[in-house]
């Protein structure tokens, strides 16, 4: 099984590009953030054209994720079990999670906390402990294996940053996001799948669109596929797509990059 995830920056605004990218990498599960768009206006009538369902949790113009499930690669019907982040609310369209068969699978976008110093750095420490919260719940009445797909919006370890040293202590660098990023992968009994099979390879899955960040290797690693145990142990391989950070023709790529597993499940 292919699955992946992957903040489009806008499914309206690359729509085109995502359809591409699906028709090309034939994932089977796709966790998505950043829809930009309500429920009302997400563009099911594509999606099931290229053979997929979505099972969303949108807002207008801003935040939005979804889950998208490959209709011929599973014979169990898609239930959604959660939409949006319990006691969170006022933070926006973040979370769903879809039950297929035995497989649970959560698409979580979290607050980027624009600096250390700003209100909203506290809410998304106060969104992360929620989210622990929630997962350790959750995925303790459930048997079944489990994926966490999202932008989490930091970075676990320096080796997830181009310029640790010149980051510290600023957004997605703190040991306030970090602790609480551990206490996710605990609590929630997951694991960071791209770091068990790469534990010392530094890669990026963010970069931004200015002064030539992406061919200049300066990113960020903050997009995760996290795993319960038995995924982990069907897990063969992690990347990141870095070939879909590359503009195709006239489409403009999101600002992050896929990452995708092959998982024996």
């Amino acid at each position: 099984m292919r699955i992946a995830t992957y903040n489009v920056n806008s499914l309206g605004a690359r729509l085109a590009f995502v359809l591409q990218w699906l028709r090309e990498r034939q994932p089977d599960l796709v966790c998505v953030q950043e829809l930009k768009l309500e429920d009302a206006a997400f563009p099911h009538a594509e999606l099931e054209a290229e053979g997929y369902a979505a099972y969303t949790h949108g807002q207008a113009a801003w935040n939005g994720v979804a889950v998208l499930v490959r209709k011929s690669a599973f014979t169990a019907a898609p239930e959604v079990v959660q939409r949006g982040l319990p006691g969170q609310e006022e933070m926006g369209a973040r979370l769903v999670s879809v039950r297929i068969g035995e497989l649970l699978a959560t698409s979580v976008y979290v607050p980027n906390g624009k600096t250390v110093t700003h209100p909203d750095f506290v809410r998304k420490l106060a969104w992360l402990e929620s989210l622990a919260d929630h997962l350790e719940r959750t995925h303790a009445s459930h048997d079944g294996p489990t994926i966490v797909g999202g932008d989490f919006n930091l970075c676990p370890s320096d080796l997830d940053s181009w310029d640790p040293m010149g980051h510290a202590g600023h957004i997605f660098h703190t040991e306030d996001e970090r602790s609480r990023f551990d206490a996710i992968v605990g609590r929630g009994r997951v694991r960071d799948l791209f770091r068990e099979v790469s534990p010392s390879e530094q890669t990026f899955t963010w970069w931004d669109y200015r002064a030539g960040a992406f061919h200049k290797k300066m990113g960020l690693r903050i997009d995760f596929l996290l795993g319960s145990e038995a995924v982990v142990g069907a897990t063969r391989s992690v990347v990141v797509d870095r070939e879909w950070r590359k503009k195709k023709g006239d489409l403009v790529p999101s600002d992050h990059a896929p990452v995708v597993a092959e998982v024996e499940i």
